[in-house]
């Protein structure tokens, strides 16, 4: 099978991203959105994504203009009916992406894969209230979608090669680099990252160092683009906590248990840089560390 129209469902940060990368590499794309509100968001997101790519060289206005005639917005879900893709991007949470698989099985043909650009739920889930068990993957993408290279494939017990395959090829042709993954919860950038975060936030309780030089050590002793609360700003400390929640559920080990400072700050908004506060303030023209 070779894809060659893709859907996206939801067009927030990560919505947004997947498909401008999709556009630009070619592909027809329908995106729909519950609102014309939440629409007209995702498309100046995309659109100021592909103007930015124009004036840094990455792009030449043509090739803008044509990934732009590439894109579709709607908010009814049967405009992805004859989609060879559709991959979803909303709320993490396992019954509102059970009752959109289970919706597209109603609405699209018996080829039509589905993907989930969840990064913590596992997929064998949501194949399971898909209808469609052997045509259901995992595409894992990363925030910036345009400018991050790795996108993890995740196969399950039933999804079959032609679909596997398929889907493969797709993440090849946007440009991206995948790998395969099994279907376990995290898969491993998450299955690794996670621990990681939730430690840096533990010893930050035991007094072992603050935020900055937390952020500092792993930086300049390891090489890393930035540190662990700063990342945590970045991905949203709420996303931290919901994604920590969801594998402690799967895997009931206690590295993935939410410490208790990351429930104060979800309970208090400070959510990182998308509320403005954090592990950082970042309301100045540099983040500076808030008390905790």
């Amino acid at each position: 099978m070779v894809i060659e129209t893709v859907g996206v469902v939801g067009c927030g940060l990560m919505g947004s991203g997947i498909a401008e990368v999709a556009a630009k590499a070619g592909f027809d794309v329908v995106v729909r959105e519950v609102s014309d509100e939440l629409i007209e968001g995702g498309r100046d997101r995309i659109r100021k994504s592909l103007d930015r790519a124009v004036e840094r060289g990455k792009l030449t206005e043509a090739d803008r203009d044509a990934a732009w005639s590439r894109l579709r917005f709607s908010t009814d879900l049967s405009d992805l009916a004859d989609r060879h893709l559709v991959i979803e991007a909303i709320i993490e949470e396992i019954a509102a992406k059970n009752e959109l698989f289970s919706a597209l099985n109603d609405l699209c043909g018996p080829e039509t894969i589905f993907a989930s650009n969840t990064s913590s739920l596992t997929i064998t889930d949501m194949a399971a209230a898909s209808g469609r068990v052997d045509r259901v993957v995992g595409l894992h993408f990363f925030n910036p979608v345009p400018v991050m290279q790795l996108v993890e494939v995740v196969r399950t017990i039933a999804t079959s090669d032609e679909a596997f395959d398929a889907v493969y090829a797709f993440a090849e042709a946007l440009g991206k680099k995948p790998i395969t993954a099994k279907d376990n919860s995290g898969f491993v950038v998450n299955l690794l990252l996670v621990p990681y975060l939730l430690d840096a936030i533990r010893q930050l309780e035991r007094g072992v160092a603050s935020v900055e030089d937390i952020d500092r050590a792993m930086m300049l002793g390891l090489g890393y683009p930035m540190g662990p609360f700063a990342l945590c700003d970045f991905v949203g400390i709420d996303t931290v906590y919901r994604i920590s929640e969801i594998m402690f559920d799967e895997y009931r080990e206690s590295r993935y248990a939410p410490p208790p400072l990351l429930k104060r700050m979800v309970s208090m908004g400070r959510f990182g840089r998308k509320t403005g506060k954090g592990f950082y303030d970042w309301s100045g023209d540099r983040p500076v560390s808030v008390p905790l």
